[in-house]
């Protein structure tokens, strides 16, 4: 039995994780899901991680599995405690010092964002809401109660501070893109994995959120990465 530890992105809750957890505990293992300190102004990275750290408490087995913003928590928790596996779910990556907030410029984000918007005929400065940019993907109910009732104000302090990891952890990490996102665009993605990781990307269907979209697959790729150790 493995543990698995879902750390969800900005701004929302860990309620999106739900469809994932189900299918995870139906194969025999725990799921730890906590909700992040997002509103507090007073939490950083670190105080993420804490959070993150606490909910795990004594149990083994851990597998990471961080996601969009999460990425600059998941690799913070595996160096306070022991963990078998580091998956990144169409996650943030992190460079060491790199602050949050200036992740999108040092990545080239914005550049890459418009010429994915282009090639799908988006007329540049269009806003797009988020069913259609991180949600397109996802079934219609799910997606409605996510965003009824599970988005939460984002406090500013992480944004600002630098990621205080040295270097990436060593621990086993695989990348899971979503080849669909219209947020965090496919080949976007794929280049910075490769330049910050070092490693291809293993790709699947699926929107910004593929653990509401495509839970059965979602599980089915962690466990492989995970016997596959």
């Amino acid at each position: 039995m493995a543990t698995y530890v879902l750390i969800h992105a900005a701004a929302v809750d860990s309620w999106y994780w739900g469809p994932l957890s189900a299918e995870l505990r139906a194969r025999g293992h725990q799921v730890v899901a906590p909700d992040l300190p997002c509103e507090d102004e007073s939490a950083g990275l670190q105080e993420y991680a804490d959070t993150v750290v606490e909910a795990i408490g004594d149990r083994t087995g851990l597998v990471v599995v961080a996601h969009s913003f999460g990425g600059f928590t998941g690799p913070l928790v595996c160096e306070r405690v022991p963990v078998d596996l580091l998956v990144m779910l169409q996650a943030q990556v992190p460079a060491p010092g790199e602050s949050p907030g200036a992740w999108w410029a040092e990545t080239g984000y914005p550049a890459a964002r418009a010429e994915a918007d282009l090639l799908r005929g988006v007329v540049p400065g269009t806003e797009e809401d988020a069913s259609s940019l991180v949600l397109h993907d996802t079934p219609p109910e799910l997606a409605a109660a996510f965003l009824a009732d599970h988005q939460r104000r984002q406090a500013p302090t992480p944004f600002g501070r630098p990621w205080p990891a040295a270097s990436w952890p060593d621990v086993p990490t695989r990348f899971l893109l979503s080849a669909d996102d219209r947020f965090f665009p496919a080949g976007f993605m794929r280049r910075l994995v490769v330049e910050r990781l070092g490693f291809e990307p293993d790709e699947m269907p699926g929107d910004h959120c593929p653990m509401l979209g495509h839970p059965e697959e979602v599980a089915e790729r962690l466990e492989a990465y995970r016997t596959a150790l």
